[in-house]
């Protein structure tokens, strides 16, 4: 990820703390070790201190501390914040999934979406959960993606991953294997790609942005010999987004696309369904890779990985993909500023925006 640049806007960044029991604290610290960090953003870590006092001893710090503030809005503009989720001792059972943990984490969720509801931050920074201790009447979701599309009425958006060198996005998301030739339609493909196109544009900067979209069968089919979902489904789909001035192309046989390095040629790539996506992405970029939910009214990422329960208290885990989940968050608030003053400023010279950034 590019380093961060001093603007005219301070970014107020929101941080998760995830499940306590994973690696959330150790890379959450690691990656505020770094003074310019908190020169350039408000930083604000929904979570414990006391958790955080656990942690820190662990890993043998004593050059860091967390300003304790009881609100974001009280946040030190130079200073790594923390507001107590939760003021109780907690134990800390190091790489395994417990009930407190999952209760923790939901209340860092709620704590963090009730201040971007008031405006005390403007992006989100999510570290891993557990996705099964979470569950409970207030978390009913698969994951971080779809918890956030509810809480903010968002229908359409996108699971993006995002690195150095690819933004991929999973059309049918967290769901089993045997639901995607189900749940796979010719709207919804036009639904992700209308979000990933417009994300593209107003997130990341892309003027025109090229789209490559992932056969569902081997082969991209082999015109029906291997099923004809990408004939009946998946190409008409992108017939259809090319005349809403998508430039969507394909659908390209997944293993031939990324054996041969076509990606590199691509703004952007949708994958038919989880894995398709997943496992080339973190091929590249296991440590480096950041989740991005595109689409939402609000900004959130969240570094690819998840809780690690194997490298929990070790010390040993990498802090990279974090770090980059943190710029990258920053870095889409910024270029939303720009592009929405720039559509502003179109509409109202000319009653109308530019033809490139209308899709």
């Amino acid at each position: 990820m590019e380093q961060p640049v001093e603007k005219e806007k301070r970014v107020r960044i929101g941080i998760t703390h995830g499940d306590v029991n994973g690696v959330g604290y150790e890379i959450i610290i690691k990656t505020l070790q770094d003074m310019r960090l908190v020169e350039l953003y408000t930083i604000v870590v929904y979570g414990s201190s006391k958790v955080a006092s656990y942690y820190r001893k662990a890993m043998n710090i004593n050059d860091f501390n967390f300003n304790l503030v009881k609100k974001a809005d009280q946040a030190h503009p130079r200073r790594p914040n923390i507001v107590n989720i939760h003021d109780e001792e907690i134990k800390i059972d190091l790489g395994k999934s417990t009930a407190i943990a999952g209760e923790l984490s939901l209340l860092s969720l709620e704590a963090a979406c009730d201040d971007l509801s008031k405006n005390f931050i403007d992006v989100v920074v999510t570290a891993p959960i557990n996705k099964k201790n979470i569950q409970s009447p207030g978390f009913a979701f698969p994951g971080h993606t779809e918890y956030f599309a509810k809480k903010f009425g968002n229908e359409d958006y996108l699971m993006l991953m995002v690195n150095n060198v690819i933004r991929i996005g999973v059309a049918t998301g967290h769901i089993p294997l045997n639901k995607v030739k189900e749940t796979l339609t010719e709207e919804l493909i036009l639904r992700k790609l209308e979000v990933l196109s417009h994300s593209l544009k107003r997130d990341f900067g892309v003027v025109k942005p090229r789209i490559a979209v992932l056969a569902l069968n081997p082969h991209a089919g082999d015109e029906g010999l291997i099923g004809d979902e990408d004939k009946l489904v998946v190409k008409p789909a992108i017939e259809k987004a090319y005349s809403q001035n998508i430039l969507a192309f394909g659908p390209y046989p997944a293993d031939g696309f990324f054996g041969a390095g076509n990606f590199k040629q691509f703004d952007g790539i949708l994958a038919m369904y989880h894995d398709q996506g997943m496992i080339p992405f973190k091929l590249m970029s296991f440590d480096e890779g950041v989740n991005f939910t595109a689409g939402l009214s609000i900004v959130r990422t969240s570094p690819a990985h998840g809780t690690a329960y194997d490298l929990a208290g070790k010390n040993i885990a990498s802090p990279e993909a974090f770090r980059n989940a943190l710029l990258l968050g920053a870095d889409i608030f910024l270029h939303r500023l720009e592009y929405d003053e720039l559509i502003a400023n179109q509409l109202k010279s000319s009653g109308s925006p530019p033809e490139n950034l209308r899709s």
